[in-house]
């Protein structure tokens, strides 16, 4: 097995990776069953030759409770796993709605301001506070997703341990 990781991939948001192995898409499917039904007390998700979703089973449930993505695609005649570490689709989408929420009323205050002063109005005196306080709250959404990505750390370590050994177990069978 080989696994392929840059610097970007460890800052991002949604941090990730990509693995290649020997297996086909339908022996990695199996395999992961079976690496699930093993350590069915630890881990729950859904799987299928295509695609993986894996989370940790908790006995509690934060806005960043990691689950791990799976992609199964063929790449030079060898089977590519990609790795996607996140928080639920729902959670996913509410950061970006607020990301782009927040991006969208900065860029038209500060528009607001900009036209303002080349036409020497008054008419919007307080475009350029209201800017700023929408760059706050972008600061304040990466800051919480910052805290949530920590808090969940030794969820995501464990998930990237799943998708690791679930490979490397049945690959040494194979060899």
């Amino acid at each position: 097995m080989n696994t392929e990781e840059t610097t970007l991939d460890r800052i991002r948001t949604r941090p990730r990776f990509k693995m290649f192995t020997h297996l086909t898409k339908e022996e990695y499917a199996e395999n992961l069953k079976k690496y699930m039904e093993e350590h069915k007390d630890e881990f729950s998700g859904n799987i299928n030759k295509e695609v993986a979703t894996i989370w940790i089973k908790t006995d509690y449930d934060n806005y960043w409770k990691p689950c791990l993505a799976l992609r199964v695609e063929m790449e030079d005649e060898h089977t590519a796993i990609r790795g996607v570490f996140g928080p639920s689709s729902a959670v996913w989408t509410f950061f970006m709605f607020l990301y782009f929420s927040f991006s969208i009323l900065w860029m038209t205050f500060f528009t607001m301001y900009y036209v303002e002063k080349q036409i020497k109005s008054a008419e919007y005196p307080w475009a350029l506070s209201a800017s700023f306080v929408m760059l706050f709250f972008i600061l304040l959404t990466y800051i919480a997703a910052r805290f949530g990505q920590h808090k969940g750390k030794d969820e995501m370590l464990k998930l990237r341990k799943f998708a690791e050994e679930s490979t490397l177990q049945f690959e040494k069978k194979i060899n």
